[in-house]
């Protein structure tokens, strides 16, 4: 039969983990530092009611892009693809990677393992995402169809915002605010440090940059192959979804 632990012995063990406690509080030590703001606690747990107040911060950007982060650590990581830092290769074929979850995707290629499958029709593929989007041949779901429709609203939304100057009209003062920026030319506040060029919004700018540093930071998970941006990447992966658009009859939509 186990022996239960002496209670004089459980006792002394909190007397003395409280006396640790009670030494770190008068001695002033505080080990515990905060990432985000520097703020140092003598316990952990009143770090751990300290960081919500940063819930909403991200007080480290990258000098590159400007992309924000809320811990040091997460930029310093981020850095890797300004910087093309690819540490991970492959030891079948020597392509590197930046991270080391596209290293192990990028792997299955050579073993051919498909960890998932469809209970349908058994086809088996290397990534969840990819099975999802199968499964929707199954079920007939349309995705896209929700979009669709809000873009079709667009065409029948009563237009009450005209512009000043082209006499252009706007269902949403938003959207004429916008567009008014087309007209002020020398409203681009947002300038390449490279070349000099301006933007009118900040997104254009990030953008472009990247015809400067040639990074594409979106890169296939399944053929390996590279983009620049998010939205292209998306369009390219309906080669091997063999996913299809949905049409408005008005203008041509697509889900990018």
């Amino acid at each position: 039969m186990k022996e239960k632990p002496c209670s004089s012995a459980l006792h002394n063990k909190e007397i003395s983990h409280e006396n640790n406690l009670n030494h770190r509080t008068l001695s002033k030590e505080k080990p515990y530092s905060c990432d985000v703001c520097g703020k140092v606690f003598s316990l952990e747990r009143n770090l751990f009611k300290h960081y919500p107040i940063h819930a909403d911060e991200k007080p480290f950007s990258c000098d590159v892009c400007g992309k924000k982060y809320r811990l040091k650590s997460e930029l310093k990581v981020h850095y890797k693809i300004h910087t093309n830092e690819r540490p991970f290769s492959c030891n079948v074929c020597h392509k590197a990677f930046t991270w080391k979850c596209n290293l192990i995707r990028h792997f299955q290629t050579h073993t051919n393992e498909k960890p998932f499958s469809c209970d349908v029709c058994h086809k088996a593929f290397f990534r969840k995402a990819n099975l999802n989007e199968h499964l929707r041949t199954h079920t007939n779901e349309k995705p896209y169809s929700y979009k669709l429709q809000m873009h079709q609203e667009f065409h029948t939304e009563e237009k009450t915002f005209n512009c000043d100057v082209c006499h252009k009209e706007f269902s949403r003062k938003v959207y004429l605010k916008k567009h008014f920026r087309t007209h002020t030319m020398s409203e681009n506040p947002f300038s390449c440090d490279m070349c000099g060029k301006s933007f009118i919004l900040k997104c254009y700018l990030k953008r472009h940059f990247l015809v400067h540093t040639g990074e594409k930071p979106f890169s296939c998970e399944i053929c390996n192959k590279n983009f620049s941006r998010k939205d292209k990447l998306k369009a390219h992966f309906r080669i091997h979804t063999k996913e299809t658009n949905f049409s408005c009859d008005v203008k041509k939509f697509s889900e990018s």
